[in-house]
């Protein structure tokens, strides 16, 4: 009786610890397949260098679709419109209230078509900024003044807004930083090496509160 006890719960806890993540693909006409070599660098510089065991190749699932529920982590960019059925949206809200991760970044131009389709998923939660003291900037790397600028677009200063549910971060939409640019093959935006690391860094903190958590 033992025995089968223990069978039974690994085979429930096995899915829960699963080190995987995938791109989350999105109706309305935005890009979400863009930065094609950001997630396969960010995954490759966490298995070196924080001890994940992630596929190398991520895989791509839509938000109305139940394998999201297989995927602890999931990433979400784009430059442009984005649309949510109702459908969708309770979808990914169950998703994220089960224990889910979501992290957005805005590669420029998508953050109010994503405001406004938020507002469907959690009518009844605000996006926040995090402070710099917020344990995402002090995992393996220290970022003690939070959110790194990767990229300048409007020259704004880079955030990190988040969506809490019972003292668990559950979404993370970072803005005016463009993480994902910095996680991309050095030759497609000829960043400083320094800039990438920094990018590549804050990424593998995403991932590793995104896993203890």
């Amino acid at each position: 009786m033992k025995l089968l006890t223990t069978f039974i719960l690994l085979i429930f806890t096995l899915p829960a610890i699963a080190q995987e993540i995938a791109i989350l693909k999105y109706n309305g006409g935005g890009d979400w397949y863009s930065n094609p070599t950001a997630l396969p660098n960010l995954i490759s510089f966490c298995n070196q260098n924080i001890n994940t065991d992630i596929s190398p190749k991520p895989q791509t699932v839509e938000v109305g679709s139940s394998i999201i529920f297989d995927y602890p982590f999931l990433h979400m960019t784009g430059h442009g419109n984005i649309f949510f059925s109702q459908e969708e949206a309770d979808n990914l809200r169950t998703y994220l209230m089960s224990g889910g991760f979501l992290h957005v970044d805005d590669n420029y131009g998508m953050e109010p078509y994503f405001r406004k389709e938020i507002l469907k998923v959690f009518p009844d939660k605000e996006l926040t900024e995090l402070g710099a003291d917020h344990p995402i900037f002090a995992q393996e790397y220290k970022f003690p003044e939070g959110l790194p600028k990767i990229h300048e677009h409007d020259g704004k200063r880079p955030q990190a807004f988040g969506i809490v549910h019972e003292n668990r971060l559950l979404l993370l939409f970072t803005f005016e930083s463009d993480l994902g640019d910095g996680w991309e093959d050095s030759e497609v935006h000829n960043d400083p090496e320094e800039v990438r690391q920094k990018a590549l860094q804050m990424g593998a903190n995403i991932i590793q509160y995104a896993f203890k958590n």
